[in-house]
């Protein structure tokens, strides 16, 4: 069976559409509808029920696209470890990370890395926590920076950083003088904030849905310097680690009371296949980052 059928009609069943599969892909549509035809044909099954712009995966379909993910996920660990037994210190590691996480504590230490390992890939993937953990969940990551306070069964998990989320202002703000704020004081302000599906965005989201109250939520962002000059410029209030704001002279960041704790762990798939060079990065990872915490 050509595996390069079954990625296509893997991207197809995630996706849902044929325009956006091809695009994912890198290629023309047509071309991505004749794959899938072929494919139908040597399998001798309808696989796929086209409703307007959408691809609906038929009940056989369904079948394929199970068996196709495990198949899919298993030869990749066989070029993997192939790989490795070609050059212990070479190979590809699709690593992801969240943008705040990626800006303030990772240049340098994967710049390090990259000196020590040279002829190691690393492929980094920004998107929040959630996401990146269904990411590993499906074997499209080898590892992930994802929360560390909700453990999922299915994966390993190593704690890496352990901080607390403030509220960060201006200094000239009304509330800047406040020792501690509560998330209701914060929750009642303009607000500048992530997208949903980021911890520091979802824990202000969770407690005004729980409370009934409505955010006056003035810009969304996951650019850092895009959000702290936001805030600076009074546009409103932010969510943030304490680090980020060290260097900035109009800023000032206050705890919340209760405390709110923020721990990433660096996770990865229990049957995922961690290759040498995961191994070396986690190891790294782990160091680098217990001593500058």
């Amino acid at each position: 069976m050509n595996l390069k059928r079954l990625e296509y009609f893997c991207q197809l069943a995630m996706t849902g559409n044929f325009t956006r599969a091809a695009n994912i892909i890198g290629i023309a549509q047509p071309a991505l509808t004749i794959t899938i035809q072929k494919l139908e044909q040597e399998v001798g099954l309808k696989l796929i029920n086209r409703a307007e712009k959408n691809a609906i995966l038929t009940a056989e379909g369904q079948v394929l696209y199970k068996l196709a993910t495990q198949l899919l996920t298993q030869a990749k660990q066989v070029e993997l470890e192939l790989e490795e037994l070609k050059d212990l210190e070479r190979g590809t590691i699709r690593f992801g990370v969240s943008a705040m996480m990626g800006s303030y504590y990772f240049p340098k230490v994967l710049t390090a890395f990259k000196q020590e390992y040279p002829y190691i890939k690393i492929h980094l993937v920004d998107q929040g926590t959630a996401a990146l953990e269904k990411m590993l969940l499906n074997s499209e990551l080898d590892l992930a920076l994802v929360r560390g306070d909700l453990e999922n069964p299915q994966l390993r998990y190593t704690e890496l950083i352990d901080e607390e989320i403030v509220a960060g202002m201006v200094k000239t703000h009304p509330l800047a003088k406040e020792k501690t704020l509560s998330l209701a004081q914060f929750c009642q302000q303009p607000l500048v904030l992530f997208h949903q599906g980021y911890f520091l965005r979802d824990v202000v989201s969770q407690y005004s849905k729980k409370n009934h109250l409505a955010l006056d939520i003035r810009m969304e962002t996951n650019l850092i310097e895009l959000q702290k000059s936001l805030v600076r410029n009074e546009v409103g209030i932010t969510t943030c680690l304490s680090r980020i704001l060290q260097d900035e002279q109009q800023m000032i960041s206050i705890p919340f009371e209760p405390k709110i704790e923020f721990k990433l762990s660096l996770a990865w798939k229990k049957n995922h296949y961690l290759s040498k060079a995961s191994k070396a990065f986690v190891s790294y990872l782990t160091t680098s980052l217990n001593e500058v915490s």
